[in-house]
């Protein structure tokens, strides 16, 4: 095993101290002395390889969580790693070392998906910290695997309290309380960099409690305490809004200054060009440029950039969008969409409909597959493609309404393919309408070096031109099911026969879709966020506490709960056993269909300061046939019985605890939407 730290340090100090800083740029130069070629750090890979070209394209992140499946997302993280090791490989012999072909894949995002309006929550395995701790884990193990090098570097970001609004990230002040910082936002990055020894860990754009999140004392401190031992680097020109919009700093090299010395080792962005005056005017030290400059090379190292070959070299490019891979994308895309409501229409039944009609503008959209922070997959198969490609009977394709404007071609009429749409749907059996959003108009704020150009939802409605489409399909008498491509919440607002919510599903969206439509799988997908039924009731969406925030803690205005999504089949679960912090549960298949289900174990804890519902504590997807019965057996750990309390310490506070296992939150509502009773046993904990 190479030894990452001795070798950073040689490399580091074949270097005078102004190279030193040149390469806590993004953008690293050459160094021909110290024998390093030129560097670009800035790599995505969030849910494939992401804006270099050609890659397997799975659904967003959001979406993968909704398969509450840790070993699928492993899967999918190592194909992704993969990926872009063979085209690192590629473009290396190249010589581009462009941005974005590198192997510092700034993924995944693990923020608390809190306020449904935030544009960037698709990118997030959604509001739990528990879950979304283990995906994150999964997805960094991997990432970068367990060889003697990595694979490629993954990321934890945007540490630590960063969700919205995003039109304000530049210049807010994200105040959380201790208790809320220790039991919701900062769990998934102690995970990741405990338990997956992630290898990167970028800050956020905004302050946290005063402090700049990419300079914060507090944060760095738990990175110390947490054992971290890989690179921070700023969001990208994050550390340029200390002086122009946090007014923490005046000047750049004072901004370049608080940056280094808290700990931020590298700079995506240009204010470290600055580093130099800052040492100049004393505002750092040449051992603070030597330090980050270490952990920098000390990352490269690991991936075995200083090597002559690593077992990852002959990773040839044929395995890029490979037949393999794309497998794994249409599986995961099948597991991720939620079945939110059937009335007995599906699964249909080709041999009773001759003609369908497929509605709507996301239902032959691109974009609807795709999601933000995306590659180029050399095939698509839109929800209109993959339907025609199942069905032999006559189909009837009208695109409805514009995504958001008030008509489709701009000569034309308000709500000009209206009458289009109702005679699609008139002429048909059924009426399938592709609803919903994409990252035009859900997503990133748009500014310095990012794609796209959205924003967050100012509710959870859809846009106006959509509603109108829905209240005409409505008015025909046509059963219709809706298929909603959202990386959030949202609330239709009609009486539908069926409701799926596809996410942002890949490059298969259509694919999948099809396989479900017709009974070929049964969908499987929860919920990871909760449904509300309106924002007017939500907090203001600044106010980063967990008070009626996210299942733990709402009390009202739920639409559809967290960790719901129906199958074809009906499920039983029985005999909760719990014993040593192990816990098992008996899951049987009562129902005419094969199915996964995703068994939901949850706890109840009655001291003073737990949460006021209750906590997800584990969870396990599993495959059922007609009639069989299976065991599902967990370990608990420790954290699941601890309060955290007001000062932000964890204690157990011990005695009584109620332990759930179903396939749904265990409340009344949840169960009943389900269709499936939880069973719940009184457990007793020592202090």
């Amino acid at each position: 095993m190479i030894d990452a730290q001795k070798k950073a340090e040689q490399i580091t100090d074949l270097m005078t101290v102004e190279e030193q800083a040149e390469q806590l740029r993004y953008d690293a130069p050459e160094n021909k002395k110290a024998g390093i070629k030129e560097y670009n750090w800035w790599s995505e890979g969030l849910h494939g390889v992401a804006r270099a070209g050609t890659a397997t394209m799975f659904p967003q992140a959001i979406g993968m969580a909704a398969t509450f499946d840790e070993e699928l997302i492993e899967k999918i993280a190592d194909i992704v790693a993969t990926e872009a090791r063979a085209k690192y490989n590629e473009y290396s012999k190249q010589e581009d070392r462009d941005i974005y072909k590198g192997l510092t894949l700034w993924s995944p995002n693990i923020n608390i998906f809190r306020d449904p309006r935030w544009g960037r929550g698709q990118e997030t395995y959604g509001e739990d910290p528990f879950l979304t701790s283990r995906l994150g884990v999964a997805f960094v193990k991997g990432m970068q695997g367990e060889g003697e090098f990595l694979k490629t570097a993954a990321c934890a970001k945007h540490f630590a309290v960063h969700s919205g609004p995003e039109a304000v990230r530049h210049h807010f002040d994200a105040i959380a309380n201790p208790k809320d910082m220790e039991e919701t936002y900062l769990p998934a990055f102690k995970a990741l960099v405990t338990e997956a020894k992630v290898e990167g860990v970028m800050g956020a754009y905004n302050r946290v409690n005063g402090e700049a999140a990419c300079a914060s004392p507090f944060l760095m401190n738990k990175l110390k305490e947490w054992g971290f031992d890989g690179y921070f680097v700023s969001d990208c020109w994050a550390i340029r809004d200390f002086h122009t919009n946090h007014g923490l700093t005046t000047t750049a090299p004072e901004s370049a200054a608080l940056a280094l010395k808290a700990g931020c080792d590298l700079n995506c962005g240009n204010t470290y060009l600055h580093m130099l005056t800052a040492l100049e005017e004393n505002l750092v030290s040449p051992e603070d440029i030597r330090n980050a400059c270490v952990h920098l090379m000390r990352t490269r190292a690991r991936l075995g950039m200083f090597e002559e070959s690593t077992e990852f070299d002959n990773i040839p490019y044929d395995v890029v969008s490979c037949k393999e891979h794309k497998a794994v994308s249409l599986e995961s895309a099948e597991k991720s969409m939620v079945l939110l409501k059937n009335n007995g229409i599906l699964p249909l039944d080709k041999n009773k409909i001759r003609s369908i009609a497929i509605i709507g503008p996301n239902a032959d959209s691109r974009e609807a597959l795709e999601g933000n922070y995306c590659g180029k997959a050399d095939e698509y198969i839109t929800f209109l493609d993959g339907i025609r490609r199942s069905f032999d009977g006559n189909i009837y394709y009208s695109e409805g309404a514009d995504l958001f404007k008030d008509r489709v071609m701009a000569l034309g009429r308000e709500d000009d393919r209206l009458a289009e749409a109702v005679i699609a749907a008139q002429k048909a059996d059924v009426v399938i309408v592709c609803t919903g959003l994409n990252a035009t108009i859900e997503g990133e704020e748009g500014d310095t070096g990012n794609e796209f150009c959205s924003g967050d939802k100012p509710d959870l409605r859809l846009p106006l031109s959509q509603r109108k489409l829905l209240e005409k399909i409505a008015k025909t008498g046509k059963p219709y099911i809706i298929v909603n491509a959202v990386g959030s919440a949202i609330n239709v607002e009609v009486d539908c026969d069926a409701l799926i919510h596809a996410w942002y599903p890949g490059q298969f969206g259509g694919t999948a879709l099809a396989n479900i439509l017709f009974g070929n799988t049964s969908p499987s997908g929860k919920l990871p966020v909760t449904f509300y039924e309106t924002a007017d009731k939500l907090p203001e969406f600044t106010d980063y506490s967990m008070k009626n925030r996210t299942y733990r803690y709402a009390k009202d205005n739920i639409l559809y709960p967290f960790g719901y999504g129906l199958t074809y089949s009906s499920v039983k679960c029985s005999d909760l056993r719990f014993s040593e912090n192990t816990v098992s549960v008996d899951i049987e298949n009562t129902g005419d269909f094969d199915t996964d289900e995703v068994v939901q174990f949850y706890i109840k804890d009655y001291s003073e300061e737990a949460v006021p519902n209750y906590s997800l504590c584990g969870f396990k997807r599993v495959s059922l046939s007609k009639g069989e019965k299976k065991t599902v057996t967990l370990g608990l750990s420790d954290s699941s019985f601890e309060v955290v309390c007001n000062d932000g310490s964890r204690k157990i506070s011990g005695g009584r605890y109620t332990l759930y296992a179903g396939v749904s939150q265990p409340d009344e509502y949840s169960c009943k939407l389900c269709r499936c009773d939880a069973v719940s046993i009184d457990i007793n904990i020592d202090k």
